[in-house]
């Protein structure tokens, strides 16, 4: 999973998110947190996403970045509602128009790491089974003879 080279700490009109590469977290403090989604943090894996919402802010509304994931209540605004809807959601972020860039930063940062490949457990090892795939097709293609073959899978197999 590539990581951002640091963390990113964005902070928007009703909260801060900060994204490590492999979790994003929402911190809410202060008044507004209190009387709209409540203060604290929310801590999800990136793994775990499914998707980003993102509402661009505009002259005279504020924009949201929303995280969805597996499990997570996820309602249907109506005409003109999204930006307050997403105000009382706990999973999304208002954002001002300044603050536009890098929120779209922190949007394509995590889009990334949602698509990215899973590490393997050991970067360059191949199973046994792959080997023998291999060694398989090398055999059948004539680049390996009999004698060869039968070593080299007898040395693979112990």
């Amino acid at each position: 999973m590539s990581q951002p080279a640091q963390p990113m700490e964005v902070k928007g009109h009703n909260g801060t998110v900060v994204f490590d590469g492999q979790f994003v977290s929402i911190e809410r403090k202060g008044f507004l947190a209190r009387i709209s989604t409540g203060k604290g943090s929310k801590r999800i894996p990136v793994k775990s996403l499914t998707a980003v919402h993102f509402k661009p802010a505009g002259p005279l509304m504020n924009g949201y970045i929303e995280f969805v994931f597996s499990g997570a209540e996820e309602t249907k605004s109506g005409f003109g509602t999204a930006t307050i809807d997403a105000a009382k959601n706990e999973n999304a972020v208002l954002f001002t128009r300044g603050q536009l860039p890098v929120f779209e930063a922190l949007r394509d940062a995590v889009e990334a790491a949602m698509v990215a490949p899973a590490p393997t457990a050991s970067a360059g090892s191949v199973s046994t089974a792959d080997e023998l795939a291999k060694l398989a097709e090398q055999h059948k293609q004539g680049v390996l003879s009999d004698e060869d073959f039968a070593a080299a899978k007898a040395r693979l197999l112990g």
